[in-house]
């Protein structure tokens, strides 16, 4: 028989399959031996169901604000205390989560499971002060905010309820603004100068002075300022708005300084070099590719460094003033603006006090509202002028 050719009985022998040792098939029991035991996935034995973090929460929480709901009807003086529900419930859910993992998972998922839970235990502890201040803000201010009149009048000849804070937003719009003018370009440059060509004892001793200014007290520029302008103008009872933004831009240079510096140093070397082997020069590879790459972070800083600075009050008491007439004229004259408004409102209250400090938390209120509008501006701008890198 050749090679080519086929047996036929090897062709019709049923081809021999495996066995066990014995002698019957897998996954088959063999006779008068004990059934097989189901297969078990060892993956999921031993481990908590999916939304149990979810449900042990909510349970703590539930169970604190059941305890401080019955200490509220023992006292029926004292108000429910949410603050303290969130956080003793907080803590009950880190303790009761790794409890019950230990005993299910073992230790060392429980232990995962612990860390897990004091980092969101920590960002939620974090908001509750923020969530705390604009719902009192809120609350306290609406009623005087949605007057008609609060921003369309001034205070002038106001000494009981009525009246606005529009010399106040006027005020502090024309003074911050003046004072992002002035802060900016110097801020910007200092930054580009330290990142791109600084070297040495200069470069060092700037960047010495940036971080002692990042950490003056506010009061301290607003008498520089004070002392500046009286000794230039010889008048010792100056007050008036630009000497405001002056006392502002010393607090917000250093602020810009820092953060454009940082973004400055994160836009890669790579870029430069590729834009010098094309031949462009330093100062034009600096305008047309550094500064764009980091235009979002340089954006992001400066809002920082204005939402530092629109609500000081010192400074600004000691060389704006307080008026409580409309003014204009950053040259001219005293200049309210919303910081000193709240504080002379609660500060000076009259006879019809509530009203008083009814304005003083429209006050607050609307300078929160404005440090949101130019974040939310600020991100704007990073979306649209900052560099798109996909397709």
């Amino acid at each position: 028989m050749t090679t080519t050719e086929k047996d036929p009985a090897r062709m019709d022998a049923p081809t021999p399959r495996a066995t066990t040792a014995h002698g019957s098939m897998p996954g088959s029991s063999a006779p008068g031996s004990p059934p097989a035991r189901p297969l078990t996935n060892s993956l999921t034995a031993g481990k908590l169901p999916r939304n149990t973090p979810l449900w042990v929460l909510l349970g703590s929480v539930a169970l604190v604000g059941i305890v401080f709901l019955l200490i509220d009807i023992a006292d029926e003086a004292s108000s429910f205390n949410w603050a303290g529900t969130a956080f003793f419930g907080t803590v009950l859910f880190c303790v009761a989560i790794f409890a019950l993992s230990f005993f299910v998972e073992g230790l060392r998922k429980a232990k995962d499971r612990l860390v897990t839970a004091l980092v969101s235990a920590a960002f939620v502890l974090a908001l509750l002060p923020l969530v705390s201040l604009i719902s009192t803000t809120v609350i306290n201010g609406l009623p005087a905010f949605l007057t008609p009149t609060f921003f369309t009048e001034s205070q002038r000849n106001i000494v009981g309820a009525g009246g606005g804070a529009l010399h106040a937003i006027v005020g502090t719009l024309l003074i911050t603004g003046v004072a992002t003018l002035i802060s900016v370009p110097i801020g910007l440059l200092a930054a580009i100068y330290l990142t791109e060509y600084g070297r040495g004892r200069l470069a060092r001793g700037i960047t010495f002075f940036v971080d002692v200014m990042t950490g003056i007290p506010s009061i301290v520029a607003g008498l520089f300022a004070y002392a500046f302008f009286s000794l230039i103008f010889n008048d010792p009872g100056i007050r008036f708005g630009f000497g405001g933004a002056v006392a502002l831009s010393v607090l917000m240079i250093p602020v810009v300084v820092r953060s454009s510096e940082e973004m400055l140093k994160l836009v890669p070397n790579e870029l430069r070099e590729a834009a010098f082997a094309l031949g462009v020069p330093k100062w034009l590879t600096i305008l047309k590719v550094v500064l764009p790459t980091s235009l979002a972070g340089i954006v992001t800083g400066i809002m920082i460094s204005i939402a530092r600075v629109i609500g000081e009050t010192a400074p600004l008491l000691i060389i704006s003033g307080f008026t409580a007439s409309m003014n204009y004229d950053l040259f001219s004259e005293r200049m309210m603006t919303l910081p000193v408004f709240v504080y002379t409102q609660y500060a000076n209250q009259g006879a019809d006090f509530q009203a008083y400090i009814d304005r003083a938390w429209a006050g607050a209120l609307t300078l929160i509202l404005i440090v949101m509008l130019l974040n939310g501006l600020a991100r704007l701008i990073a979306r649209f002028f900052s560099p798109k890198l996909g397709r």
